[in-house]
């Protein structure tokens, strides 16, 4: 069942093309919500211009080629030439109760599905992931979550850091400390620590530090014994970063893993082509791309180095490699890359060089989903009292003890393993709603409290309505699966509800298209603030009749759907009760 925007947006569209002919076949109807009806157009404004007529003229016309009667109420031309439309009760009724039951609640598959590889998360071997990971794993989940139920095929890209200098002395150490022991142990729970250690031996014993660069030597050089030492501290860190995505619900698992590793095979052959294309030569020793259209202070060319002048290669070189193998292999339609925001010029200039070297064709997007750093409540970039970056299982493990503390509060009567659960449900769920619902690429505060209030657009208030839907079934003695209407719309909450509801769809694709999930954020705290008013004054279990109840039912029914629906494709629990 398609939304009304879209619904609306197809019958205006043939309207104009009937009116003014072939020439305006995918011209956008621009049919929006609005505060002067349910939706409006805009089309003859712009459109006006183009035609050279009268805005008012041109809406006439439109509106005389609509046929809207099963739709629409009324249609009316207001202001310079907005068309208004206001929906029929019955209609909306009707939409709203064909939804009951559809496990996709009328939003329609990808007409023309993608392949979408999105590359997300991204930790180093060896250490612990931090807040800065927070936000590229959380918001690469939800939309590889959202693509995924819009019909795409999703390919995770989990590219690690597990390859460069760094790896000669974790070799080492881990060689020097056992395979075995408790040091090792500490890749899997503490992986600074081990990180640490190997760095402070590196810089106080020249002869480890000896021994871990002739290491590097030989694991470039693919000495097996090296390798398999170099496999096992990963097979150690992929321990602690499952551990990570289990707590925080990340669809993230070994299959996605895509390294540095896994490009390095096709780094010198990426340095010879770019080479003999004449797109690299070398610069003071190193191999270089320089581009015209990225310059830098008094005009001079800034490089994107592929090799340096000691042999090694870049990121710039592996991520070439990554665009290459996504285009080729994958047979990737957009790649989306979940980064941070100062990412933003190198990401511009591989695309550009891959664009030049053939290796990313204009049918191929390039996307970077640019990520905004996490603030502390002085409004400096959150940090631990040491100064240091913050560990994500550090700012996870408080909200789930903060959450816990309160529901001890509100549900003592629940056991302690209820509690427990109910606690790590808020307590995650209000973390990563908190990054979600605010716009990607912005920087928000991390403030425990605002973040854990059962009030406001946060991921507890969302939470607290489904458990409270939920809680109207269970007095109600109903299976909610039950619930089959019919809908009948009396007053203007159940109205308000009811539209609300006709418009996922259109913001699910608003999310697949702009990769922006805090619309989808939006959009739930909206519907649960439509159903608090349904709610407040629409009695349901005691509604005035049987019929009325069976509508109100049924509505609620929709409305839990849409809320448990919508926290799922943002990675959120919807709990049973709070």
């Amino acid at each position: 069942m398609p939304d009304p925007q879209s619904v609306l947006a197809e019958r205006v569209h043939s309207a104009l093309v009937t009116a003014f002919g072939p020439d305006l076949t995918g011209t956008d109807p621009v049919v929006r919500p609005s505060q002067f009806a349910d939706y409006q157009s805009n089309v003859a404004l712009p459109l006006a211009k183009r035609l050279r007529r009268a805005p008012r003229e041109v809406a006439a016309a439109i509106v005389g080629g609509l046929d809207v009667r099963a739709e629409c109420e009324s249609v009316e031309i207001s202001g310079p030439g907005f068309i208004n439309f206001t929906l029929r009760d019955s209609w909306v009724a009707e939409q709203t109760r064909s939804l009951l039951g559809d496990p996709r609640l009328g939003v329609p598959a990808a007409a023309h599905p993608q392949n979408i590889p999105i590359d997300y998360s991204a930790p180093n071997v060896a250490k612990e992931m931090h807040v800065g990971h927070l936000r590229t794993t959380v918001v690469g989940d939800a939309l590889a979550r959202t693509l995924d139920f819009l019909g795409h095929r999703v390919i995770r890209q989990n590219h690690i850091g597990d390859w460069g200098t760094p790896f000669g002395m974790l070799i080492e150490h881990l060689l020097e400390a056992g395979e075995d022991s408790a040091e090792a142990e500490k890749l899997r729970t503490d992986p600074n620590a081990f990180y640490k250690a190997a760095r402070a031996k590196f810089d106080a014993d020249p002869d480890f530090a000896g021994r871990a660069r002739r290491r590097v030597v030989a694991l470039q050089g693919g000495d097996p014994e090296t390798l398999r030492h170099w496999h096992e501290l990963i097979e150690l860190s992929k321990s602690y970063f499952n551990r990570v995505y289990r707590t925080l619900g990340v669809t993230l698992t070994d299959d996605d893993l895509a390294g540095e590793s896994t490009y390095n095979r096709w780094l010198a052959e990426i340095c010879a082509e770019l080479e003999d294309a004449g797109i690299a030569r070398i610069s003071e020793g190193a191999l270089c791309v320089f581009l015209d259209e990225f310059t830098g202070r008094e005009g001079k060319p800034v490089p994107l180095i592929v090799r340096k002048s000691d042999g090694g290669y870049t990121y710039g070189t592996t991520d070439l490699a990554t665009v290459r193998y996504r285009v080729q292999e994958l047979k990737a339609d957009r790649i989306v890359y979940v980064i941070g925001a100062p990412q933003g010029l190198h990401l511009q200039m591989v695309f550009a060089t891959a664009r030049k070297a053939g290796w990313l064709p204009d049918t191929v997007e390039p996307v970077h989903v640019q990520i905004g750093n996490v603030l502390g409540t002085d409004g400096k970039i959150l940090r631990s009292r040491s100064g240091e970056s913050m560990r994500l299982m550090t700012l996870v493990d408080e909200a789930v003890r903060r959450a816990g503390e309160v529901v001890a509060t509100t549900r003592p009567e629940l056991d302690d393993a209820t509690r427990a659960h109910i606690a790590e449900q808020v307590g995650i769920g209000a973390v990563k709603y908190a990054d979600l619902s605010v716009s990607h690429d912005t920087e928000y505060v991390f403030d425990f409290d605002r973040m854990l209030a059962l009030t406001g657009n946060t991921g507890p208030y969302l939470q607290y309505a489904v458990a409270r839907i939920r809680s109207i079934f269970r007095r109600g003695g109903i299976d909610p699966s039950a619930v089959r209407g019919p809908i009948a719309i009396g007053e203007p909450a159940e109205r308000a509800l009811a539209l609300h509801l006709l418009g996922l769809g259109a913001v699910l694709e608003q999310v697949g298209e702009l990769l922006e999930p805090h619309r989808l954020c939006a959009y739930l705290y909206e519907l649960a603030s439509a159903f608090t008013t349904f709610y407040d004054q629409c009695p349901v279990l005691r509604a005035p009749d049987a019929a009325v109840r069976d509508s109100r039912l049924a509505l609620t029914q929709v409305t839990l759907d849409a809320l448990v629906l919508g926290l799922s494709l943002l990675g959120v629990s919807a709990p049973e009760q709070m």
